[in-house]
């Protein structure tokens, strides 16, 4: 039943005591305004990371060659491995089951490359149709390498967006323009786009006019592959480290590298990295949370200890009411409403003035690893919820106090 003069008590002694009340109220809505700020950057950082690895598949693997650092049956260390078309094709043929998508990739470099009378510098890369899915280029105009090029050695490029926009800006479309590289015509057949600028960099050409064309022979120097998606993050997690190390140990046995030699066969799984980097976040949102939660109890602390003030004050007051036939419940309720009341009130504010703070300029934040911070809405008010329930707790110990002290007592004190 709504009282209108227990409330009108309420009203009066925050009145007499605005400084102290505000005071109060600030802490606790500063603790849930620091709480939902760190729990928003948390997800912010989860956002940013998930971005990162959106820009090649998640589940790519990619092989690369480096130098030995042990002997190996009867071998020296310090021999440069060089990997062959026959690795590729024979890892392929070896764990056909495992892989979903692959390609072996040149790195084409020294060669003149040029449009017109205006010479380029980007990068220049030989790749299989499947290299597509596997570094997620998306096409915007034309199309990618397919295997008519690769059986043909067809002579034809594939450019980043960010070429087409620096070079071909005059143009409607760069489709059926022809780049040289070295003196020998490229018809360019499509236009990709990635995340990242320096991605868009990139001229692509067939894995097979890049090796016959420009004397590569059977070298490659770098194999990648994708494999199928699992049913969840650690079954992916785990057929990764899998597939990892069978791929390293047959290549170690192919190029007679000793086990223990990791220089010399490197293997980069992308579901390996993404689980260390989720495993930080996770660790640092569980500070996060520790944080706010201290700070949060800092502010009931705040909100018990002015209870226990105003219990004090109102010592001969209480007194008054329990000579005149007070229940002691009605004392603890009025103690409790005022707690309950000022807990709330700033709990709420400090809530909602972070979740819009959030909702205006979160989708604004884009910086390294923080990308649109953000707070379940659930989560947030649950936890204004629990802070309410928190400063009841705060009020009900004062409150007891106060139903429980000697009317005699109560009345003679000063």
């Amino acid at each position: 039943m709504f009282d209108i003069e227990r409330w009108q008590e309420i009203f009066d002694t925050i009145r007499k005591n605005k400084l102290r009340t505000f005071l109060t109220g600030l802490s606790v809505a500063s603790g849930i305004f620091i709480l939902v700020i760190l729990l928003g950057f948390g997800q912010g950082m989860q956002n940013g990371v998930a971005q990162e690895f959106e820009e090649d598949a998640i589940t790519s693997i990619n092989v690369w060659a480096g130098t030995t650092t042990k002997e190996h049956k009867g071998m020296n260390p310090g021999r440069r491995i060089q990997l062959r078309n026959e690795n590729y094709e024979l890892v392929n043929e070896l764990f056909v089951d495992d892989i979903e998508y692959g390609s072996s990739r040149t790195y084409i470099n020294g060669l003149s490359i040029n449009y017109g009378k205006e010479s380029l510098a980007y990068g220049l890369q030989g790749v299989s149709p499947e290299f597509q899915f596997i570094e997620n280029a998306k096409i915007s105009e034309g199309r990618f390498i397919n295997e008519y090029d690769e059986v043909n050695v067809a002579k034809v490029a594939v450019i980043g967006n960010k070429i087409k926009t620096d070079v071909f800006n005059s143009l409607e479309s760069p489709i059926g323009e022809y780049i040289k590289i070295s003196g020998i015509p490229f018809k360019i057949i499509g236009v990709f786009s990635e995340n990242e600028d320096r991605e868009e960099e990139r001229i692509y050409i067939p894995l097979n006019t890049s090796q016959k064309v420009f004397n590569e022979a059977d070298r490659i120097g770098n194999i990648s592959y994708t494999l199928p998606p699992a049913d969840d993050f650690k079954t992916a997690v785990a057929e990764a480290t899998e597939f990892k190390n069978k791929l390293r140990t047959h290549l170690q046995r192919v190029h007679t590298v000793a086990p223990e030699d990791t220089s010399a066969i490197n293997v980069f799984s992308m579901m390996e990295a993404a689980d260390r980097y989720f495993s930080l976040i996770d660790n640092i949102k569980l500070f996060f949370w520790f944080v706010g939660i201290c700070t949060v109890i800092a502010g009931i602390v705040g909100v018990s200890n002015i209870m226990l003030i105003v219990v004090k004050e109102r010592t001969r007051e209480i007194g008054i009411r329990k000579a005149i036939g007070a229940k002691p419940w009605a004392i603890v309720g009025l103690i409790l409403q005022e707690s309950i009341f000022v807990t709330a009130i700033s709990g709420f504010s400090g809530f909602i003035f972070s979740m819009g703070l959030l909702e205006i300029f979160g989708p604004y934040i884009e910086v390294d690893y923080i990308v649109n911070p953000s707070v379940n809405f659930n989560v947030a008010l649950s936890t204004v919820i629990l802070l309410i329930i928190a400063g009841t707790l705060a009020g009900f110990f004062p409150a007891w106090r106060a139903a429980n002290i000697h009317t005699i007592k109560a009345l003679k004190d000063e």
